[in-house]
């Protein structure tokens, strides 16, 4: 199991929240989030922050950093590193099956992340057998858009997913995101999509954003 911060909103848990963060980071800086998506009390809820593995970083001149995959072009269809991405995935996978023995329904258990950290919560969601309540994909893009077809669950043909990002992003520029949305809500996906005017980064429009959507795809 991934080492990872654990925050309850309230006693006996019932959803659950893996929130994975972006390449070079923790799980700490994350997880500073949690009162500003302001949930109500009668929604208790874990939140869990994961710290990724050490890496070396092709992109960053091979410095090991936490990283979910390496990035090895600046390219957008040449830039995940695939078995790093489906490691991530089994990681990933191995969290929510501890969470399902834990006794959360996969149907209340939401998968979130930012930039490399949305990218594997995309990539996971869809392929995931069971149906999870949503993903959310900040600042973030599509890995592997011609394997989707193939491999995604049918059990999450439908599942919600909130995409956001930032018009000025110089890292994951808009137009991926933009893209990225296309193909998902082409193939039939929900696609709750909303930019904002800014960086690399998040702000608290998006925040509040997010919140209201949790409030949604897990209902108290």
């Amino acid at each position: 199991m991934l080492p990872a911060i654990e925050i309850e909103t309230g006693p006996h848990p019932n959803a659950s929240v893996i929130w994975l963060h972006g390449l070079g980071d923790d799980g700490n800086g994350w997880s500073q989030v949690v009162p500003a998506l302001a949930l109500p009390a009668a929604l208790p809820v874990r939140f869990l922050f994961p710290h990724a593995p050490t890496m070396p970083v092709t992109i960053n001149n091979g410095y090991v950093m936490r990283a979910w995959y390496d990035i090895r072009d600046a390219d957008l269809h040449a830039r995940a590193d695939l078995p790093g991405v489906r490691r991530s995935q089994a990681l990933l996978e191995a969290m929510l099956a501890h969470e399902r023995a834990r006794g959360v329904a996969a149907a209340r258990i939401v998968l979130a992340g930012f930039s490399q950290g949305g990218a594997i919560a995309l990539y996971t969601g869809l392929r995931h057998a069971e149906r999870l309540a949503g993903v959310v994909a900040l600042s973030t893009y599509l890995i592997d858009a011609p394997g989707l077809a193939a491999e995604a669950a049918a059990a999450n043909r439908d599942v919600p997913i909130f995409m956001a990002h930032g018009t000025y992003d110089p890292v994951v520029h808009v137009a991926w995101a933009e893209q990225s949305r296309d193909v998902l809500a082409g193939a039939g996906w929900r696609v709750e999509w909303h930019a904002y005017p800014m960086e690399h980064a998040a702000e608290p429009e998006e925040i509040a954003a997010v919140g209201e959507f949790l409030r949604r795809v897990l209902p108290a």
